[in-house]
Formats: C-alpha cells, structure tokens, sequence
C-alpha cells in the first residue's frame, strides 16, 4: 500500500509492543487456549480477533460474553497475566527488524515510546528480556487511560508528552484496534500486520509495511537503510 499525506517530516515514534514489538501475540494465543480450557471452553481465531489490541478490561469482557463466563474480568486478566509471564521466557523474541530499527532512530536522534494496551508489570516482564526499557524516553500502559484502544486517548498522551502534535508523530501498530487509535488521534499511522492479524482492516492507515525492515519505513522516518535491510 502507498503512503498518503507524508510531507510532514516525522519527529517521534511511538511503538505498540505486542506483535509489533515481540512475537507476544503467538504467546498470548496459548494463553488464552490454556484459560478457557481451565473452564472447558475454546478459545478461536474468531475470539483472539475480536479480543486483540484492546487494554484488558474490554479484551476480557469479550471473552466472558463470548462464552458466558462467571469470572468478572479482573480475574480473567489477574490468571491470564501469570499464565503469559510464566510463558515468556525462552519463547519471547523481537519481531524482524526491530532492534535495527531502534539503533536506526537512536543514531538520527528520534526519540521513541511504547504505547501499549497491556499491563505494566506485562511490559516490564518483556522489556526485561532485553533490557529495552531504558532506550524509550517513555512508556504507556492499559493503567495509563480511561480508554483504551480504539479510543485515542494512549495516542494523544503520547504526543503530549513529546510536546508534538500528532501529525509529527508515527505511530506503529499491528491491529486493527490500535491503527483506529493512532488514526483517531490523527497521528501518521504506520500497520505492520502479522499472520495473527492478517484479517483484520487498516483503510484508517496511512501505510501498510509487512515488515519493520520495510524500506518505505525508513524511507517515512527519514533514516539511512543498512546494507542488509
């Protein structure tokens, strides 16, 4: 998909984490098959879609009217949350492109966040296997907002705190949810499907890439390409 509407010349990035990050989306699966096999349920790609991206009140409120749980939510989220920090050890890796990309911004002196709809012991737990924290000039979580994905809110603070408008700042999501959010808040919306998110739809994005090594990226962000990008 071409771009559209890039003659602002971008100043900050904000990343989400899970699937555009690290292969987190591939974890949460088995830990929400793992969940519902607790209560003798299923757990399908049809219900992984309508749950992704979404902070985890209005995930796991889907996964109780899906299937007429009795849990209240914050019980969902508490189990689910253990199940997925349990996981993350030696199955966690960066999605391909990603560490290039972060040394590309550093060396171009962009400045970079995290804006995602998970917890922030979650983000702690996965940055932790990298030591990615410190290289963010800063992080947002689900307890961050009042709304969450679709909504913009998350978006919006992250420019606010970068002290820019949104239409100087590329946001970079792998969801549907989140590209709503990114778009509504009126920033330069960037979709990095993954094959957990092939189906969903990203006509609000400004650009489809398949990959964070996608040239047009770099291109968008005004970076020098590595030889081997």
């Amino acid at each position: 998909m071409e771009a559209k509407n890039l003659e602002t010349v971008p100043e900050a990035v904000v990343f989400d984490m899970d699937g555009l990050m690290f292969n987190t989306e591939d974890i949460y699966f088995a830990v929400g098959e793992e969940l519902l096999r607790r209560r003798g349920k299923n757990f399908t790609r049809e219900l992984s879609d309508a749950m992704m991206g979404r902070p985890p009140q209005a995930s796991f409120e889907i996964m109780i009217q899906w299937h007429n749980l009795s849990d209240t939510w914050q019980e969902l989220a508490a189990e689910s949350e253990d199940l997925f920090i349990e996981r993350i050890q030696g199955r966690i890796a960066p999605m391909p492109g990603l560490l290039e990309l972060l040394t590309a911004l550093e060396s171009a002196n962009i400045p970079k966040a995290i804006a995602t709809s998970s917890s922030r012991r979650t983000l702690r737990a996965v940055l932790a296997c990298f030591d990615l924290e410190p290289r963010f000039a800063f992080t947002l979580t689900a307890e961050d907002v009042v709304q969450g994905k679709p909504y913009p809110e998350i978006y919006l603070k992250a420019c606010e705190r970068f002290g820019l408008p949104p239409h100087k700042v590329v946001v970079l999501e792998d969801s549907e949810a989140g590209c709503r959010a990114a778009a509504a808040a009126g920033t330069i919306t960037v979709a990095v499907p993954g094959s957990h998110s092939a189906r969903h739809d990203f006509t609000c994005a400004t650009m489809v890439i398949s990959t964070l090594r996608d040239p047009r990226l770099y291109q968008l962000l005004r970076l020098p390409r590595e030889r081997n990008s």
